[in-house]
């Protein structure tokens, strides 16, 4: 079985929504993962990170698995066309559509998300209704063939989804194994319910002008598209 599995590589990306189910992916035998760029140049994730590029949107041979990370630089991807064509494009033929924590803004404004159950961030999950989507609270929903992971490790989750989708729940354990993926982390604190208030807060300041962005982008989306949404308060 071969199976050509895309990930969308763009300046800031969150590198760990890409890293985690690439080394998922990457592990299935037969399995080819692309990182498609605007240009071959290597790019800079969100903390430094330089990945480079394996072919172009228009290089790109057709993908089974197209997946979108998230990350600070998908603002900028909500409103570049060249971007959004291509992901509608390879959306058009592939088996499976997905995407990694805030990648799934991208896809709503691809327009590929109305009607559809998604999942997200915590921070940007409520931003999902303004592209037409149903917001499920979940680290991994599934809609068809679309499937969207939560928040930055969810992609590890997301991704041992498919492969047990793609190659058996025999294949997925033995992937998951290999990796050691067991977590334990040493803080219960991943979720914002879990989180004590304080560190909430610190992390909404910290990332508050990228949410204002993001809210206004989504909420320009939803008018030029007669989508009913209240901007968040």
């Amino acid at each position: 079985m071969t199976l050509d599995i895309g990930f969308l590589l763009f300046p800031k990306v969150q590198q760990l929504d890409l890293t985690g189910p690439y080394e998922v992916f990457a592990s299935l035998p037969g399995a080819r993962v692309h990182l498609v760029a605007a240009t071959r140049e290597a790019v800079a994730a969100s903390t430094g990170l330089k990945l480079t590029p394996t072919t172009t949107y228009a290089d790109c041979p057709p993908l089974d698995v197209v997946c979108i990370p998230g990350g600070a630089g998908v603002n900028a991807l909500l409103t570049d066309e060249s971007a959004l064509a291509f992901v509608r494009r390879k959306a058009a033929a592939a088996r499976y559509l997905t995407s990694v924590c805030t990648g799934a803004l991208v896809l709503g404004a691809a327009g590929l998300l109305r009607g559809k159950r998604a999942t997200t961030h915590w921070n940007a999950h409520d931003l999902l209704a303004s592209y037409g989507a149903i917001p499920v609270e979940a680290r991994v929903v599934r809609d068809g063939n679309l499937l969207t992971g939560g928040g930055v490790t969810a992609g590890i989750d997301f991704a041992l989804t498919l492969v047990a989708e793609l190659a058996g729940q025999a294949a997925a354990e033995a992937i998951q194994l290999s990796l050691e993926y067991a977590p334990a982390p040493p803080f219960d604190a991943g979720t914002p319910d879990r989180a004590a208030p304080d560190i909430v807060a610190a992390v909404r300041s910290r990332t508050a002008a990228n949410r204002r962005e993001r809210e206004t982008l989504a909420a320009a989306w939803a008018a030029r598209h007669d989508v009913d949404f209240q901007r968040p308060r």
